[in-house]
């Protein structure tokens, strides 16, 4: 007997999860002129403080200083079987402030009254049209890092123009193999599967053990898109990856250069502050019921992530 799918529409016969695209992919532009003109107010951000995908899109908003140039409201962690993501008032969490709505699912209807697929964050909201701009991480990484230089006064570029070759082989590696890699594995349905993906995230976790046992970042002294692409795995790995997705060959504690490298980004000036590890252990273990039908949320891992700086002293 075959087990159930976390999300059937997005599994193979064989039983290999395979991640639905982005629906939304316009673009806040510089340009004032576009349709959608970067703006002071004017853009809203869903978030899951659980998922790496939304991570991402706060640690750039944070590094860029766009908090008071972009807002932000958080879900509650717990989704929903059938209705999604949830606007609920709790810890970390609240309700919609822009639009009242009461689930994520709203804002995809109001943009696509035919939308049938997943409903996913981040989502990047236009007060003014009242729509989904983007629900594509990956291009609002690239936005935040670029659109808004006017209404920031941080001049940090993630996707340095000398560099982008590098970064981008970078982030298909980190992507394929690690960051999609650990659902591969923990969302796979038969053993064969499971096997071929388990192995093949370790495989990418060696290289980049190896990669980084030279130099502090991906590209040099300073974090690029890459290495924030990374950390938001890393940072879940062994409180949620390691048990509940079986990706327990190793841990990260396990890979010196690795958790060193872990350590240093997670201690970069405002990143911790958006790690909040009630909200990922709760939404994997007690959402993901098919993987854990107890829903009980393990207690630990303790983990050492303030400790010195290790990589600092290393390369400095």
């Amino acid at each position: 007997m075959t087990p159930p799918a976390q999300f059937p529409d997005e599994q193979t016969e064989a039983g290999a999860f395979e991640r639905q695209v982005d629906a939304f992919r316009h673009w806040v532009s510089e340009d004032e002129s576009s349709e959608y003109p970067a703006a002071k107010g004017r853009y809203h951000l869903y978030v899951s403080l659980a998922c790496p995908w939304a991570h991402r899109t706060i640690i750039v908003r944070k590094l860029k200083r766009l908090e008071g140039v972009i807002g932000m409201t958080v879900v509650d962690p717990i989704r929903d079987d059938e209705s999604g993501w949830a606007f609920r008032d709790g810890p970390g969490h609240t309700k919609d402030p822009i639009n009242g709505f009461a689930f994520l699912s709203e804002a995809y209807q109001a943009t696509q009254p035919d939308y049938h697929g997943r409903v996913t964050v981040p989502v990047l909201w236009d007060t003014k049209t009242k729509r989904i701009v983007n629900n594509s991480e990956d291009d609002i990484l690239r936005m935040f890092n670029s659109a808004f230089h006017r209404f920031t006064d941080s001049d940090l570029d993630l996707y340095p123009k000398s560099l982008r070759d590098d970064i981008d082989q970078l982030n298909e590696d980190i992507y394929e193999n690690v960051n999609d890699g650990v659902y591969r594995a923990g969302f796979a349905t038969s053993q064969a599967v499971y096997e071929k993906a388990v192995c093949r995230l370790f495989d990418g976790l060696d290289r980049l053990e190896s990669r980084l046992a030279n130099q502090r970042f991906f590209c040099g002294a300073t974090p690029v898109e890459s290495d924030w692409r990374l950390f938001v795995t890393l940072i879940r790995f062994d409180a949620v990856y390691h048990g509940h997705f079986k990706c327990n060959i190793r841990r990260i504690v396990d890979y010196p250069n690795l958790f060193r490298y872990l350590k240093d980004l997670y201690q970069y000036d405002g990143v911790a502050e958006t790690v909040n590890f009630d909200h990922i252990k709760r939404h994997y273990y007690i959402t993901h019921d098919d993987i854990n039908p107890t829903r009980i949320v393990p207690v630990g891992p303790v983990q050492d992530l303030r400790s010195s700086q290790e990589r600092t002293k290393m390369f400095n």
